[in-house]
C-alpha cells in the first residue's frame, strides 16, 4: 500500500541541498530508481511516496545524506554505497553497534548492510573468522581495517597479510624479478587498503620495521605467530594442505581472518580448494565465525552487482 511522508531537512541551505540532489537532480533520480519511490521537493521540504516500509528507509537515507553534505561533496559512488546500506539495512535498533564498526585514526569505517555488520561483529568476537563471497563485497577491506584498528589499539604487535601465489591464467615463471616481486601484483589490493587507512609513508615505515609483513602463503610454513593479526586473502586458491598449514600457524594473542570467493577458483581441476574443504570441516565449530556474502552486498559500481547476479543466476540454473 502506497503512502506519502514529508520531511524538512534542517538547516535549510541551498548549497547543501544542491549537493544532496546532484546535478540535474541525478542523485534523487537514482534513489527513486533503486528503491522504487517518488521524491518531490521544494527547497528543503521533501515528500517521499511509495510502500510504507521503503518510504521510512528513504526518509532516513535522505537525512543521513543531508548530514553528510555539511563536509562532503556527494558523488555517484557515495550515493551507491549509502543506497546499498538502505536496501540491506536490517539490524535491530538495540544492536551493539560498537562491534559493527571500525574506529581507526583516519576515521570510522561502518559495515554497510546486514552481512558486512555481521562480518565486523565476527571479526571483533572470534579469533578465527571466515568471510566468503563474491568480489566487491568488502571482505578484504574490512579485514584490513580491523587489523589496523587492532594494531593502533596495541591489541596485536604486527600484521601479517598473506595471499597464495596462484596464477589466474598466467604463469609466474615468465614474470621478471624474484618471488616477492612476482607475487606483489597479487597483493596490490591489500597495499591499497593499507595506504588509504594509514598513509603511504606510515605503511612503508611499518613494512621496513617488520610490523607489517606482506607475504606469499609459501613463506608461512614452519612459522608460529603470536600477538599477530593474520589475514589470508584469496583463500579459494589454497590447496587443502596449504589451508591446514595456514590455520595452524597462529599462536597466543593472535587473530586469523580467511577471505575468498569459492566461485573464482584458479587451482588445477584435480586440486580441491582449501577454502571449500575448510568450510566443510570447520563449519560447525561455534567458536569460529563464518559470514557468507552474496551479490546484494557488492559495494562497487552498480554494474558489478548486476554482473555477479547474472553469474549466480546462470550457475544456479546449471545445477537444476
Amino acid at each position: 500500500m502506497s503512502e506519502t511522508t514529508s520531511i524538512n531537512l534542517e538547516p535549510a541551505n541551498n548549497l547543501r541541498l544542491a549537493n544532496l540532489c546532484g546535478p540535474m537532480n541525478e542523485h534523487v533520480r537514482e534513489i527513486e530508481k533503486r528503491l522504487g519511490v517518488e521524491i518531490t521537493h521544494l527547497s528543503n521540504q521533501f515528500k517521499v511516496t511509495g510502500e510504507a516500509s521503503i518510504v521510512t528507509r528513504v526518509t532516513e537515507l535522505l537525512k543521513d545524506l543531508y548530514a553528510m553534505t555539511e563536509n562532503q561533496t556527494l558523488d555517484a559512488e557515495l550515493i551507491h554505497l549509502n543506497l546499498q546500506q538502505a536496501i540491506n539495512d536490517k539490524y535491530s535498533s538495540d544492536a551493539d553497534l560498537s562491534s559493527e564498526m571500525v574506529n581507526i585514526r583516519r576515521g570510522i569505517i561502518k559495515g554497510r548492510g546486514q552481512h558486512q555488520r555481521e562480518y565486523l561483529s565476527n571479526l571483533n568476537k572470534y579469533d578465527v573468522t571466515f568471510g566468503i563471497g563474491p568480489a566487491g563485497t568488502g571482505k578484504t577491506y574490512l579485514a584490513v581495517a580491523s587489523a589496523v584498528q587492532a594494531l593502533e589499539q596495541e591489541k596485536v604487535q604486527r600484521l601479517v597479510l598473506v595471499r597464495p601465489a596462484v596464477e589466474a591464467g598466467e604463469k609466474l615463471g615468465f614474470l621478471p624479478g624474484d618471488l616477492a616481486q612476482k607475487v606483489d601484483p597479487y597483493i596490490r589490493p591489500i597495499y591499497d587498503a593499507l595506504y588509504e587507512m594509514l598513509g603511504f609513508q606510515q605503511v612503508n615505515k611499518l613494512i621496513e620495521n617488520n610490523v607489517i609483513e606482506i607475504a606469499p602463503l609459501a613463506y608461512m610454513r614452519g612459522r608460529s605467530l603470536n600477538e599477530s593479526f593474520i589475514i589470508l586473502d584469496e583463500a579459494q586458491n589454497t590447496t587443502v594442505e596449504q589451508m591446514k598449514m595456514f590455520l595452524t600457524r597462529f599462536g597466543y594473542g593472535s587473530k586469523v581472518v580467511v577471505t575468498g570467493d569459492i566461485t573464482q577458483i584458479d587451482l588445477p581441476k584435480d586440486k580441491k580448494s582449501g577454502l571449500k574443504h575448510a568450510v566443510d570441516v570447520l563449519g560447525k565449530i561455534d567458536t569460529i565465525g563464518f559470514t557468507y556474502f552474496d551479490s546484494k552486498d557488492v559495494v562497487r559500481h552498480p554494474m558489478v552487482q548486476k554482473i555477479v547476479e547474472a553469474f549466480e543466476k546462470y550457475n544456479n540454473a546449471g545445477k537444476k
